[in-house]
């Protein structure tokens, strides 16, 4: 049986890049997103470049239920399921009372809970195949607080935690479960989460990656069956320096580049 690769987010950005990385290498691709125009022309242009199936599903993932749909979806297009990338997330720049609650909580649906049953509504399907890969983009804020992006950094925190548990649980299993944490990167981020402050800007500007770089890179880690993947240079000193230095300095500067 044809066997898939489902991606949320795929529209753009990283998303694409990734949908495009696989497609690139022969693999089926099924595309989850908001924007059913981006979607249908995301697979006609994967479909015509690479040879491969390409269907999507137009869906608004903060919904209730919007997992539950998302494979009821797939079991009645009778898909075969052997990757699944949870890349689908956004964040919002500035301090916790700049914006309603509301906007938090569909966040966390975004970044948390859709990964989480996705995962789980998933993994028997994913379990009775030869072999299976979970990868859940999380992000290089995942290793410390962020202030000025607290709840972005907290829910990625989530999704790395979550991510290396459930490869322990699934160590007996043929399912690999990679967490993806990519650094700053040329997509429309700062624009959704509304990033304002020229200085995180301006870092953002030079320590760029592209989307292309950074999918290729998180492929080939979750097909090495890696536990995490952290792209770039930079990036994996950043990390570094996270572990090393105290909680309260990267606080503070984490704090000052988006002017806290």
């Amino acid at each position: 049986m044809q066997q898939y690769a489902l991606i949320t987010g795929a529209s753009k950005g990283i998303g694409y890049a990734l949908a495009a990385e696989l497609a690139k290498r022969g693999i089926h691709v099924l595309l989850i997103a908001r924007n059913e125009q981006l979607l249908q022309q995301v697979a006609e242009r994967l479909t015509n470049e690479y040879k491969v199936s390409a269907d999507y599903l137009a869906i608004d993932l903060t919904e209730n239920d919007a997992a539950r749909k998302i494979v009821d979806w797939t079991v009645q297009k009778q898909y075969s399921i052997n990757i699944l990338i949870n890349n689908a997330g956004y964040g919002l720049s500035g301090a916790l009372e700049n914006y309603p609650l509301t906007e938090h909580k569909n966040m966390m649906q975004l970044n948390m809970t859709v990964p989480l049953e996705l995962s789980y509504l998933l993994l028997p399907q994913l379990k009775q195949q030869n072999a299976a890969y979970i990868m859940n983009v999380a992000s290089g804020a995942a290793y410390q607080a962020v202030p000025g992006l607290n709840v972005y950094a907290a829910s990625k925190a989530f999704i790395l935690s979550f991510s290396r548990g459930l490869r322990y649980e699934l160590k007996h299993s043929h399912v690999s479960v990679t967490a993806v944490c990519p650094g700053a990167t040329e997509t429309d981020f700062p624009n959704r989460a509304k990033v304002t402050s020229a200085k995180a800007q301006k870092m953002a500007a030079k320590f760029n990656m592209q989307p292309q770089e950074v999918a290729a890179i998180a492929i080939n880690g979750m097909f090495a069956r890696k536990a995490e993947v952290v792209t770039g240079f930079v990036n994996k000193l950043a990390v570094f320096f996270a572990w090393l230095l105290p909680k309260s300095l990267l606080e503070k500067s984490a704090a000052g580049i988006y002017d806290l």
